[in-house]
């Protein structure tokens, strides 16, 4: 927590932008472990693709605390934490394939969601202020994250669910063989 309490929309915008700092951070590190832990070659891309712009992101936000006079410092995010935690847990737990490819989309549109939201906050605050470099630098990640999360929602849709759905299809008809091939066993002793 910041160590005064925000008592404006000037402290909330500050308290926002070092959140935000501190996001990014956080998803610098986590991209790469989604990137070599997805198994659909247009993901893996999407991720290193997003890691990339991630980067940029970071280096966007110490040009916001430059226009603020504000020292580039995080404001720790749990948020943040709990939704890398989530991803790092489907990394840990679902099998590999495309089960796991949905999952790890799922995770990382909730952090597109996150991130979306507080980016948002951050630009509509700079605009009530009439900062207005601030909002169009916030506008701009803005406008990617809302990107990423369209090219997740689009691979998601055009085949990993689906992949991941017949995984799904497939193991059931392999048990529903294997039943019937028991029970015709058992009848034939």
């Amino acid at each position: 927590m910041s160590q005064k309490s925000p008592e404006n929309l000037y402290d909330l915008l500050i308290v926002k932008i070092k959140a935000l700092y501190d996001t990014e951070q956080q998803l610098v590190k986590a991209l790469p472990k989604m990137a070599q832990a997805a198994t659909d070659a247009d993901l893996k891309q999407a991720f290193t693709d997003h890691l990339e712009e991630t980067k940029e992101h970071v280096t966007r936000l110490e040009e916001v605390f430059k226009l603020l006079d504000v020292s580039a410092t995080t404001e720790t995010s749990d948020a943040i934490r709990g939704l890398v935690s989530d991803a790092q847990w489907c990394i840990d737990n679902v099998q590999k394939g495309p089960a796991l490819d949905a999952s790890l989309i799922a995770a990382a549109q909730y952090v597109e969601h996150f991130e979306q939201a507080g980016y948002g906050s951050a630009a509509e605050w700079a605009d009530t202020m009439n900062q207005m470099d601030v909002k169009n630098i916030l506008g701009i990640t803005l406008d990617e994250e809302e990107a990423a999360d369209e090219k997740l929602t689009s691979l998601a849709e055009s085949r990993i669910n689906e992949a991941a759905n017949t995984a799904r299809v497939q193991a059931q008809t392999s048990d529903t063989k294997k039943t019937i091939l028991g029970k015709f066993s058992e009848a034939m002793q």
